[in-house]
């Protein structure tokens, strides 16, 4: 939790930075070391720098000498001052550029401009970097433990809850086959007797006939 709270600050404080720099402008001086002269290539020096808004234009020059005059984009052509946006000669000049799109500037004595004394820039809208969004408070950690098993042991169903009545037990009780070997006894001792009697009258009947 804290490292990510640390990140969050960090992350926004670097916006801080990113937004604070886009916001800074820059000032720059006009023809460098040279200054506004006569003698100045202005189309050159300007090539390749990023004018935006909120930035400014330093002129240094003699004053008196020359003047710094905004004008339009026709009269820049043709290099005339009677309808100048601005003016000023005191010497030192800052133009802060507060629109985006072009701007032209002279200087309006006679024979200045026509030497080269003309600027052109061209000047973008300034970047802002977005506002840092609020950090995502974190998800609560889902609880992941399983459900205890239920562990109380289940009532048995007494008679009463099953109409009052007990249950008879199954009759277990096995028939045993008869005893073959009782029976093969008994036909064996008729048979026996049967054959005693036999005998017993054969003797008889001779014993008489000797008579």
């Amino acid at each position: 939790m804290a490292s990510g709270g640390a990140s969050s600050l960090a992350l926004a404080a670097l916006l801080l930075v990113s937004c604070a720099s886009a916001a800074v402008a820059t000032k720059y001086t006009v023809g460098d070391a040279s200054g506004w002269t006569t003698t100045g290539d202005y189309a050159t020096w300007a090539s390749g720098k990023k004018f935006k808004v909120g930035d400014s234009l330093e002129f240094k020059y003699a004053g008196g000498a020359h003047t710094v005059d905004e004008v339009s984009a026709a009269d820049y052509a043709a290099c005339s001052s009677s309808n100048a946006l601005s003016t000023d000669s005191a010497g030192a000049t800052t133009v802060t550029l507060k629109t985006a799109g072009k701007h032209y500037f002279i200087c309006g004595v006679a024979g200045h401009c026509s030497s080269g004394m003309k600027l052109a820039v061209d000047v973008a809208k300034a970047v802002t970097a977005p506002a840092p969004a609020p950090a995502a408070a974190p998800a609560p950690a889902a609880d992941t433990a399983p459900d205890a098993p239920d562990t109380t042991p289940s009532t048995p169903t007494s008679p009463s809850s099953s109409g009052g009545r007990t249950p008879k037990s199954p009759d277990t009780t096995v028939l045993s086959p008869p005893d073959k070997k009782s029976t093969s006894s008994g036909a064996t001792g008729l048979s026996a007797a049967a054959w005693a009697g036999l005998g017993l009258a054969g003797l008889v009947a001779v014993h008489l006939g000797a008579f």
